[in-house]
């Protein structure tokens, strides 16, 4: 069997001069520290740095880009284990969701996401196969075993990486004590929490009216006017900001944007089925 290797031009212009350059600047850069300002990352694994329990819920579960392209081809959320929206799972073997991803690989062929899988496994893993359906179990096998040593826990995978800064995204409500439990832990490791205030900002959001609730409570007053409602968001700023956050994301589908006074504000909040007055 050909050894699977990942051609090292595949990101650069199939035009020579061109490609030749970019090698060029490339190699004056691949070894810079990573700064990622934006991520999903459970910070809680950086608390813990337990292995991860196998790759299906490493590759798998928690990857809707994933398990949505597997969906679209026909296969059930409960084939593969999937969490459902109250965190409940059936309890599917591993090794057969491994299957099934296996049996099915060849979907992610020209995808952002197979593009990533392909350098997971042969660049991080070691793994000289493409993973298909014959070798699916021997791949799962030799991915887990790696995934027991003290190279592959997430702190050693953190600086294996060269990751000078992780920025994480959390609700405007969140404790952040895990990025807390970082810092005091003395692990060198940065990870910084980042703002996201949708959960509050969008009245279109099914859980707004609990989340402003939420809000009130975790800044100890009731939120019954757009000025505290404003005073909260700042107060949770700042506590953002004093662990170490220093940027806010937020998912805007239109760039206009339209001021309006106190009054209009509260009108539309009423009329959302949130009255800020009570």
């Amino acid at each position: 069997m050909k050894e699977f290797s990942l051609n090292p031009d595949r990101f650069f212009d199939p035009e020579p001069s061109v490609r030749k350059i970019a090698r060029e600047l490339y190699e004056e850069t691949k070894q810079l520290p990573i700064i990622s300002p934006h991520g999903h990352v459970d910070q809680r694994i950086f608390v813990d740095n337990n292995p991860f329990p196998n790759p299906t819920e490493l590759f798998i579960a928690p990857d809707h880009y994933v398990f949505r392209l597997l969906y679209s081809q026909g296969i059930d959320h409960s084939e593969l284990d999937i969490p459902q929206k109250d965190g409940s799972r059936i309890g599917v073997d591993p090794i057969k969701v491994w299957q099934i991803f296996g049996d099915n690989y060849y979907l992610f062929a020209g995808t952002p996401s197979g593009v990533w899988l392909d350098y997971e496994f042969c660049e991080v893993f070691g793994i000289k196969e493409k993973l298909n359906s014959e070798n699916a179990v021997k791949i799962y096998h030799e991915i887990n075993e790696k995934l027991q040593s003290p190279e592959f826990l997430p702190r050693a995978l953190f600086e294996k990486f060269n990751i000078a800064l992780l920025s994480t995204t959390d609700s405007p409500t969140d404790s952040l004590e895990y990025h807390k439990a970082i810092k005091d832990s003395g692990w060198n490791g940065r990870i910084v929490p980042c703002f996201r205030p949708d959960s509050v900002t969008n009245l279109e959001d099914p859980n707004w009216i609990s989340n402003i609730k939420k809000l009130g409570e975790v800044c100890g007053k009731e939120i019954n006017s757009f000025k505290l409602f404003s005073e909260s968001l700042e107060r949770r700023r700042t506590f953002f900001k004093e662990h170490g956050a220093v940027s806010t994301d937020h998912g805007v589908l239109s760039p206009y944007t339209h001021k309006i006074s106190e009054k209009e504000a509260e009108e539309i909040a009423a009329n959302r089925g949130r009255s800020f007055q009570g």
